[in-house]
Formats: C-alpha cells, structure tokens, sequence
C-alpha cells in the first residue's frame, strides 16, 4: 500500500506542474498582442482621425451665414425713399439671410427718432443734413441730440424740388402768405423748407405752412387746396410724375443771389440743376439744392450684418440700377464722401478692402 501511495503522489505532483505550465501559457499569449497592437496600430488610426481634423478645422475657417430680421424707416409710400428703399430691401433679402421688412414713415428725423429714442427701426433713409444735426446735437436738436445711430452708405442725391401749378410763383418770395406744404412734421423738408425760406429772409410765420406727406400734398395741389409744396427727394419723384400726368406742374428755382446765401449760411447743401424733360410738360431747366439720402442703422447692429448690407448693396449696383434708376448713382465715392457722421464699423471694413477709408468711433 505504501508503494501504491507513493506512485499516486507521484502522479499528482506531475499533473500539477503540468497544470502549472499550461496556466503560463496563456498568459504568455495574453501578452503576446502588446506587439501585435503596435503592428496595428495607431499610425492608421492616426491617418484616418487627420481627414476629421482637417474637416473641424475647415467648418470652423468657413463663414457661417450672416442672418438677421429688419425693419427699415423710409418716407411716404409716394417718395423715393419707400420705393428705393423697397427695392434694396427686396434685393438683400433674395441674396442673404437678412430679412428687411421695409415700412413707410414720417422722414428723415422720424426715422432716426425711431432708431434711438423708440427702437422700432434698425435700418433708415435720412438726409445727410438732417443725420448731421441730430448726431451733433445742432439747429433744432439742440435740445435733443439723437447720436445712437452710425451710416451704411451715401444713396443718391436728393433735390428740393418747389413744385407749383400756378404760373404766378416764379419765385421763392412768392410763397409769402400762400399756402405751401412743407412735408410731415419732423421730416428732411420741414429743415429744407426753414433754411431756404431763411435765404430769402423768410420764415414759416411769413407762409401759411400745411403739413402733409408727398403724396397727400401733390393731390392738395391738383385739388387747388395749396399753392406750392416742397418735395425733397430724388427727382423724378413718383408723386409728381403723377401730378404732372393731369396737371401742368412748374418748379421754382432759387436765383444765384439767394443761392450764394444759401450755401454760405448752410454749406451742408449743394447746388444742383433739374433738367428740363424730368416731368411732363416740364421744359426748362430748374435750380435748386440737394443733399444726400444715406442708409443708416442702429450703432449696435452686429457688424457682419452692416458689412453684408452694405457689400450687398455696392457690390451689385447694376442689378439694382435694373430695379429702379436711382440704383445708378450707387458708387463707393458717393457712398462716402462728405459724410459727417461715424460709419458703422462693419461698413468702414468694407470700405477699407476696397481702399477707402471712413472715420469710425
């Protein structure tokens, strides 16, 4: 019995060092894919993740699309700024993101009222003249200076046009103790009117002022319910062309006496003359002022907005020119020069590519 215990002790220690053997094995094989891993490895993995990377970093280079929801003051729906500025309006919504919901309103110190005091515009046509006094404080802002505002861009020249159906008015004097429109209360033609009316040592207490939109002061003329309005405006300006339709209209003209007085005391204006043919029946040459009609917006509009507008607009001057005629005074030069107040600086950066430059703040 002692032999047959032994021998199975024997047998035992065997099976259990085998048993030792294979346990080590394995481990060893478990080892084993270290090396296999580097055989596999990351430089693949490395090479694939590179074309994501590349993919990130192109997305972020990428511009996103500029996009924003507007609302832009203009004028009475019968004057240039409502359909010029229906037209841009139109145009930089079917080739941007940017929605501009364009609403006719009372002018040019309505609009920049809008913007700063009442919030309800981002965007608005005004007067160069009238944007000047209101940023700086001066003529009849002085009680009330208006500057949360900054310029996109010069449009277009606006005239003052004196538009009569009487052949008797042949000159500013003969507006005393008539009854003339001088455009809604706080518009560019409410200033116009007062600083021409000055040149001739005239005030508003010397005429019998009504005040009324161009549209409802050229049918107060066809009715004969006033003798003469002041329409400033690019001219042919739709309510007139529609005046003269059925009506002989004249348009005054200021004489160079008065002219020399005029731009001296407000050198904000320049002379300018309205050719003959601009109106039916109109056949001769009239002189008179102008100013600037500019596009300006809210001073803190994103400023990837302002540069979209504007690049928009400057960038496709003759395809605007085919929506509406004063499309063909855009220009860069017009856009920018004598302009007295602080641009927007996502208008200067366009600008400056195309090597103008413009005062910011």
């Amino acid at each position: 019995m002692k032999k047959i215990f032994a021998l199975l002790l024997a047998l035992c220690m065997v099976f259990a060092l085998c048993a030792c053997g294979s346990s080590a094995a394995p481990a060893a094989s478990d080892a084993a894919p270290a090396p296999a891993a580097d055989d596999a490895a990351p430089a693949p993995a490395a090479d694939d993740a590179a074309p994501a990377a590349d993919a990130a970093d192109a997305a972020d280079a990428a511009p996103a699309a500029v996009s924003a929801n507007l609302t832009m003051g203009t004028g009475g729906e019968a004057g240039t700024y409502y359909a010029f500025g229906g037209v841009l309006g139109s145009y930089i919504g079917q080739n941007t993101d940017i929605s501009i919901n364009v609403v006719s309103s009372g002018g040019s110190a309505a609009n920049i009222t809008g913007i700063v005091v009442d919030g309800i515009y981002d965007l608005a046509t005004v007067q160069s003249d009238v944007m000047t006094y209101a940023f700086n404080g001066t003529n009849s802002f002085t009680d009330n200076k208006l500057d949360a505002f900054r310029v996109l861009g010069g449009l277009y020249a606006e005239t003052v046009q004196i538009v009569t159906c009487s052949p008797d008015i042949k000159s500013v004097a003969d507006l005393a103790g008539k009854n003339v429109c001088v455009g809604d209360v706080g518009s560019g033609t409410y200033f116009n009117t007062v600083d021409i009316l000055a040149a001739y040592d005239l005030t508003l207490d010397d005429i019998k002022p009504v005040y009324q939109s161009f549209g409802d002061s050229t049918e107060s003329l066809k009715d004969g319910k006033i003798d003469a309005a002041i329409i400033t405006a690019g001219a042919p300006t739709t309510a007139v062309v529609d005046l003269a339709t059925s009506n002989s209209v004249y348009l005054v003209s200021i004489d160079d006496e008065h002219m020399t007085k005029l731009l001296a005391d407000c050198p904000w204006y320049a002379s300018y003359t309205i050719p003959a043919g601009t109106y039916n029946g109109f056949d001769e040459d009239a002189v008179t002022v102008t100013v600037k009609a500019t596009l300006v917006c809210r001073a803190d509009l994103p400023d990837d907005v302002a540069y979209a507008i504007v690049s928009t607009i400057y960038n496709n001057a003759d395809a605007i020119t085919a929506l509406h005629a004063k499309g063909a005074e855009l220009s860069l030069d017009f856009a920018t020069d004598g302009i007295a107040v602080p641009f927007a600086k996502g208008a200067a950066d366009f600008y400056a590519e195309n090597g103008i430059t413009v005062a910011v703040d």
